[in-house]
């Protein structure tokens, strides 16, 4: 059984998550993402290695930082988790840049205890004060002990594929015209975009595809402007590669922001 609740405010989605059998596939946020196991072992692959959050982990991805996760015992997992825009999370930690962490998992009773009470504020429906003072509470724990400096950016290459991936999403994939921008067969460009990202193409595009569509279901709550605007071929097609991300369908997630 799995149950996946979503629910935003003060600039910020917050995920109370179970799960036993569901496993997502290969995937990235634009978001910073931060959460705190509550029950079971999380397993997830990340940047070539296998990690595990045991209970009280707290797990810390940077945007569009490759994932998927499972559970390692049939009794399943519960989680909490929030995802912050880049340009928030900057602002509350004071920096400039994009941050990278030190490790992916972390067992620090502060900032566990700050993600579960921002978590608490936003699904309890506190007002948006109480929640922006909690979540700069949160910021706070990141400290030179948690930050990596490596402020690794994408190179010149990655930069502009991502672009124009970016800039045709209601289209399907044309990896001829695309390569052709950089002089590339088919073939050089997908091994070059998978050396840099550790997505195909194909992936990172369907996984801008779905994040295309969470931000306008968010801002218009129509799921079938989503699919046209995205180039889905239906609500089920949107449906199947939305779950693979956030664990829920597209209509289930649009549910979810209206309460």
């Amino acid at each position: 059984m799995e149950q996946f609740i979503y629910k935003k405010a003060v600039g910020i989605t917050a995920l109370s998550a179970s799960l036993t059998d569901f496993k997502y596939k290969k995937h990235y946020h634009e978001e910073y993402a931060l959460g705190v196991t509550l029950r079971g072992i999380q397993k997830y692959s990340l940047d070539g290695s296998q990690q595990a959050s045991y209970q009280s982990g707290v797990m810390l991805f940077h945007p569009e930082q490759n994932h998927d996760g499972w559970s390692q015992e049939r009794t399943g997992i519960d989680y909490v988790m929030i995802y912050i825009h880049p340009e928030l999370f900057l602002e509350l930690i004071e920096k400039k840049d994009i941050v990278r962490f030190q490790s992916p998992v972390v067992y620090h009773a502060g900032l566990r205890q700050s993600i579960l009470d921002v978590t608490k504020s936003i699904f309890t429906g506190q007002p948006e004060a109480m929640s922006s003072e909690l979540l700069l509470g949160l910021a706070g724990h990141f400290n030179e002990h948690i930050l990596n400096p490596d402020g690794r950016r994408d190179t010149i290459f990655t930069r502009k594929a991502k672009e124009l991936m970016q800039g045709h999403l209601d289209h399907v994939l044309r990896l001829d015209e695309l390569s052709g921008e950089f002089g590339m067969s088919k073939y050089q460009f997908i091994r070059s975009f998978k050396a840099n990202t550790g997505l195909s193409p194909y992936q990172y595009y369907l996984n801008c595809k779905v994040e295309r569509a969470k931000h306008l279901i968010e801002d218009s709550r129509d799921v079938y402007q989503a699919v046209t605007q995205c180039g889905f071929t239906d609500l089920a097609h949107l449906n199947r590669h939305f779950k693979n991300v956030y664990g829920t369908t597209a209509f289930d997630y649009m549910s979810h922001l209206d309460k």
